[in-house]
């Protein structure tokens, strides 16, 4: 009886033992599982394809935080992919500056999942982009994932706010953010070979007066372009990375070149009212520097209402757009009697 109740009691303890192994070492086999894809990609940030598997099927607290930023590789738009960049920087930056420290590194990993994994995207529900979430340790329940998102404030497409979002949040130290340089050490040898080999011949035309720079033509073209800038808001796209157009989320094929909301401007909005404006102020130049020469009166009186009319459409048409995308109407101060 004593043999039998013995056998009995080292069996459940080998039992339990087992399952106690099963439960330390499946974390650690996850941990090193994220490690081995963070290694394989280039700035640190792994794909997710299984979320659900390093999530819910660990037992809290889990011993790394999963900072999970959401894309859409077939959404043309340039801002997100700007995001998703600076990203990878604050991944790559984290990795870099905690080398050689495991125990720091391996306690959080960033993560990219896209939209074509519309079951993971459900999950958290993402609506929109871009979304960034940082899911704890011990985060039993992606419905609880609300805690860990990144306020829509917070989000401004920098790697310095997320850097903040993440030391803030999961008291890490991310270090300061590394971003590639501009130019390479090979295209500045070859800028700086090719400045030093065209510099006597540069030097020369300069003395004689031949360059471009003593062309009248190339200053008038010059402030063209510079008004063309200053209408039509190039510079602003140019620095926030503004889309040229999107696509239709209904109708992956439409280009939407023009959006019905005024907090969003595209390129070609901007282009297009750039233009008209252009030819307006043209149209005032030749008026007032040209057309004053023509001697026949019949010419000018001609030339004169054709430049009011197109001046007029031109105008009105920049009006229009902009109560079609503000909702506001600009009234015309017409004299009291017109009315």
């Amino acid at each position: 009886m004593a043999v039998h109740t013995t056998l009995s009691y080292r069996f459940f303890l080998s039992i339990a033992l087992l399952s106690i192994l099963a439960a330390v070492s499946e974390p650690t086999d996850l941990t090193t599982e994220l490690v081995s894809l963070r290694s394989s990609s280039e700035s640190g940030v792994i794909r997710l394809n299984d979320v659900s598997k390093f999530i819910t099927s660990v037992a809290t607290p889990r011993p790394y935080s999963l900072i999970i930023f959401f894309n859409s590789i077939d959404l043309n738009s340039n801002p997100l992919q700007n995001f998703r960049r600076e990203f990878g920087f604050v991944s790559a930056s984290f990795i870099s500056n905690n080398k050689n420290r495991s125990d720091v590194t391996n306690k959080l990993f960033f993560c990219e999942i896209d939209s074509s994994d519309s079951e993971s995207f459900h999950r958290f529900g993402i609506q929109s982009l871009p979304q960034i979430c940082l899911v704890d340790p011990s985060m039993e329940n992606l419905r609880h994932h609300e805690r860990g998102m990144m306020e829509e404030a917070d989000v401004d497409g920098t790697a310095e706010s997320v850097a903040e979002f993440v030391e803030s949040r999961t008291k890490l130290t991310v270090g300061p953010i590394h971003r590639p340089p501009l130019l390479s050490k090979t295209q500045i040898g070859v800028i700086a070979s090719l400045i030093a080999i065209s510099a006597p011949f540069l030097i020369k035309k300069f003395l004689k007066g031949e360059t471009f720079l003593h062309d009248s033509r190339f200053w008038q073209y010059g402030a063209v372009l510079v008004y063309f800038f200053s209408v039509s808001g190039t510079m602003h796209n140019i620095i926030n990375s503004i889309p040229m157009y999107l696509r239709d989320p209904e109708d992956s094929n439409r280009l939407v070149f023009f959006y019905e909301e005024p907090e969003i401007q595209l390129g070609a909005e901007a282009l297009s009212v750039g233009l008209l404006y252009t030819g307006v102020g043209l149209l005032l130049a030749y008026v007032t520097d040209a057309l004053v020469r023509v001697r026949n009166v019949n010419e000018q009186r001609v030339a004169m209402v054709l430049v009011m009319v197109v001046s007029f459409l031109a105008v009105k048409r920049v009006v229009y757009l902009n109560n079609w995308k503000t909702g506001y109407q600009i009234q015309m101060y017409w004299p009291s009697s017109w009315q």
